[in-house]
């Protein structure tokens, strides 16, 4: 094993290759479930007011570990495109490692093609309902045409394959699983990812009667395995893709699920500058502010020894 790879390979073996960086905790929708990225939720970054990380300091960051095997940077937020430099941040990124974008796409129809140029290769797009009444409800804000609009200008740009993210809510968006299905299904260009909710704000508890969010999640794969022509396991915490007559859809898992975590090759970057070992831990961040050379590499070695998976067969 190089120096590089025992840097980068953590006390349970995994090998980081893909980072997520947060370039801003600001939004311009208000999600009823969301988690920011694990920074608001643990205590990261205090308010929206907290300064970003410049895009000199995220390609520095960057060009150190594309030289240690990072191959994949996930640009994420808050919501990315409300940066007003997020084209020179794109541009900014080394050569060996490819970038992708979550995004809530409420800006895409103004940016799509500018992004594609500046070298972005695809987005995730959150959807949580197809139905402008209720998108407006979970999101707190009348966008979905915005939305649709720009997951057009997406596919026009060449932005894919386009993940249409979907946070599955018993009780509230339960039974537009056919409908998400049926806008993907024929199209080579889109994926649609079901995503069990996450916990960490307690939230659940706060869901109506009738099944769990986790048993929900659950049987619906179960259902996909059933149905599926084709099941593929991605190298991303070992999810499964399913190929549903046309439709290629996964299911992310994150929560109570060894297997994801045992897998997990990621580490994130919050957007005041702090390494995160792990979404839903906090207390073992790594400052990096400030910090170049050898000191950085240090940061990250720090950070990667930092990593424990949160969720175990024991736990």
């Amino acid at each position: 094993m190089t120096d590089a790879e025992s840097l980068m390979t953590d006390k349970y073996s995994r090998r980081i290759t893909d980072v997520r960086v947060a370039l801003n905790s600001a939004c311009n929708l208000r999600c009823i479930y969301c988690h920011h990225e694990g920074e608001a939720v643990n205590g990261c970054v205090r308010s929206e007011k907290s300064k970003a990380m410049s895009a000199d300091e995220i390609s520095e960051i960057l060009s150190l570990l594309v030289t240690l095997g990072v191959r994949t940077v996930k640009l994420t937020g808050g919501e990315p495109t409300l940066r007003e430099d997020l084209t020179d941040i794109i541009r900014s990124v080394p050569e060996g490692m490819e970038i992708s974008m979550t995004t809530n796409g409420t800006r895409l129809k103004y940016l799509a093609g500018e992004l594609k140029k500046a070298g972005l290769s695809r987005v995730n797009i959150s959807i949580d309902s197809l139905k402008r009444d209720r998108y407006a409800k979970i999101t707190g804000r009348d966008l979905l045409p915005d939305v649709l609009e720009g997951l057009a200008a997406a596919r026009c740009a060449g932005l894919t394959p386009i993940k249409i993210n979907t946070v599955l809510m018993p009780g509230i968006n339960d039974d537009e699983v056919e409908d998400f299905i049926s806008l993907v299904r024929g199209h080579d260009d889109l994926i649609l990812q079901f995503i069990e909710l996450m916990d960490i704000n307690g939230w659940t508890d706060k869901m109506s009667d009738g099944k769990s969010n986790a048993d929900f999640v659950s049987d619906l794969e179960e259902h996909f395995k059933s149905e599926a022509e084709i099941v593929e396991t991605r190298r991303m915490h070992h999810r499964r893709k399913y190929n549903l007559d046309g439709a290629v859809v996964e299911i992310v898992r994150p929560m109570h699920n060894a297997e994801f975590c045992a897998n997990c090759n990621r580490l994130r970057i919050t957007s005041d500058g702090k390494l995160k070992p792990c979404l839903l831990r906090t207390g073992n961040e790594i400052d990096i502010l400030g910090l170049h050379g050898d000191e950085l590499v240090d940061a990250v070695g720090r950070a990667v020894k930092n990593r424990s998976p949160y969720f175990t067969e024991e736990s």
